[in-house]
């Protein structure tokens, strides 16, 4: 299956790409999401007519995400929660929890964006964590897990 892409994708293409991809993850994730339409001639006309509005708003969201990374670059989150005597924590601290304490904190997070390719912290201490702002905008939070609660 052709598709042209109306959205930079992550390991696939960037606006305006024309690529060739699985027939399921074009029909089940790519055009009800709205990343791509299907490559047919009528679908080309309409998409290099539209060229210039969709490349704006992709500018546009750039932008909102280059200064987001902005705000976020270096910052450090506190988060408290019940720990063992050795530092172990009753549960783990997700993305969920990562993105809540931002927002507590005043700035604008999604748990999607929150990437934790070990899993979830289960012990107390400082960890890196990478936010994932845009498919071109990553940025870099320290968490400062410590006892408490």
């Amino acid at each position: 299956m052709e598709v042209i892409l109306l959205k930079n994708v992550s390991n696939l293409g960037v606006l305006g790409d024309k690529v060739k991809v699985r027939s399921g993850y074009g029909r089940n994730y790519l055009l009800p999401g709205g990343f791509a339409v299907s490559a047919t001639a009528e679908n080309l006309e309409a998409f290099e007519a539209r060229r210039a509005e969709l490349e704006q708003a992709a500018a546009e969201v750039l932008a909102a995400a280059e200064a987001r990374k902005a705000k976020l670059d270096g910052m450090t989150l506190t988060i408290a929660r019940k720990a063992g005597d050795e530092g172990r924590l009753f549960g783990s601290v997700g993305t969920a929890d990562i993105a809540q304490a931002a927002v507590d904190a005043g700035y604008e997070l999604d748990k999607a964006e929150v990437r934790l390719p070990q899993g979830p912290f289960r012990a107390v201490g400082e960890y890196e964590v990478l936010l994932h702002l845009h498919a071109d905008v990553d940025t870099q939070i320290k968490v400062d897990v410590v006892p408490g609660d």
